[in-house]
């Protein structure tokens, strides 16, 4: 959803709506028109809070009455914000229309999406042009996600999530300062651990876990804009499976169990159990 709108007002959702009832009736009439145009696609990439020109590659100044709409595309949304001539409610005071391009005054990054062109001139002539907007945002500080204990020989998994950066950051990670290389066998102070890295995700997977891999941990997050982001460190700490304390947990419940069945068999043996006459 672009930003400029008030989210909860009647306005918006009354020119929402709106704008949703004229998308299905302009898609529905020209969707057997836009079979066989050319499409032309670009992308393009701005910082937060710049303003931006969008063209409209679609436009022939042959073309003589051409009419001429805009639709904005995020995710499964697909909103009319200029048609008929006139921009839609959210976008009038934002944006600056002229049949070659679009001019936003200042973009946020919610304004991040597909912005396609229709032209339709005389004789049913017909083109389409899309710019996929990227407005950049630097990521925000990431969160690490660290158990702090692993079982050797079992799998742990740490997590590092950040939500603000545009486009979507990738992720690395340190222990005790030292970069974290995609290949553990690449480096001499990771060669006894295995683990899998997904820098797209943010995923740092060891399977199985090693007495090697206690360490303190940080993830960092960077997309190119603006300066890499690094969580907080967390300790997650190696251990082999405790039997010692298993099986003192199993003798303390044995023991537990058997003054439970001799606390039984004291009161059968006393009659507590016997009904009275």
């Amino acid at each position: 959803m672009a930003a400029g709108g008030t989210r909860n007002g009647g306005v918006w959702d009354g020119g929402l709506r709106n704008i949703r009832v004229w998308d299905a009736l302009v898609l529905s009439a020209a969707a057997l028109s836009l079979v066989g145009a050319q499409v032309t696609q670009e992308t393009k990439e701005v910082p937060e809070n710049q303003p931006v020109d969008i063209p409209c590659s679609a436009y022939r100044s042959a073309w003589r009455d051409a009419r001429i709409e805009w639709k904005f595309q995020k995710g499964s949304s697909l909103v009319l914000f200029y048609y008929a001539g006139q921009l839609t409610e959210p976008y009038k005071d934002r944006v600056v229309f002229s049949v070659t391009s679009i001019h936003f005054n200042t973009v946020t990054r919610e304004d991040t999406g597909k912005y396609i062109c229709e032209v339709v001139g005389d004789g049913s002539q017909i083109a389409k042009s899309e710019v996929n907007l990227i407005v950049q945002v630097p990521p925000s500080k990431p969160v690490a996600h660290v158990p702090s204990s692993a079982t050797i020989g079992r799998t742990a998994v740490l997590r590092c999530s950040e939500s603000d950066g545009s486009p979507p950051p990738t992720f690395r990670w340190y222990r005790d300062g030292m970069l974290v290389p995609a290949d553990p066998k690449s480096s001499l102070s990771f060669r006894n651990s295995s683990y899998t890295l997904d820098s797209a995700t943010g995923e740092l997977t060891f399977n199985p876990v090693s007495a090697f891999d206690t360490g303190d941990y940080y993830c960092e997050a960077s997309n190119n804009v603006g300066m890499a982001q690094r969580s907080d460190t967390a300790r997650m700490e190696a251990s082999e499976v405790n039997v010692g304390g298993i099986v003192a947990a199993v003798v303390v419940l044995l023991m537990l169990l058997g003054l439970i069945a001799f606390g039984i068999w004291f009161a059968y043996s006393r009659g507590y159990f016997q009904r009275k006459p």
